[in-house]
């Protein structure tokens, strides 16, 4: 097990992995948070280095320059 790391990013959310599927190169990851799904891609490679499963604890991390809001 790799030591625990500090991010800079602040938007760091714990959900449950709902579905993987892994394509030759890459893999789709949703992610349960709340009541929300958040679409991850990320490398095959990573996922299996993981071994990310269905009904796994993940952290979502955030980092991005732009954020979007809607107002409802």
């Amino acid at each position: 097990m790799l030591p625990s790391m500090t991010l800079s990013a602040r938007n760091q959310l714990k959900g449950t992995v709902e579905e993987i599927q892994l394509g030759g190169v890459m893999a789709h990851v949703v992610v349960r948070v709340g009541e929300n799904l958040i679409e991850s891609v990320i490398t095959r490679r990573s996922a299996e280095e993981m071994a990310l499963k269905q009904g796994d604890v993940v952290t979502v991390v955030i980092k991005s320059t732009e954020v979007m809001l809607q107002k409802d």
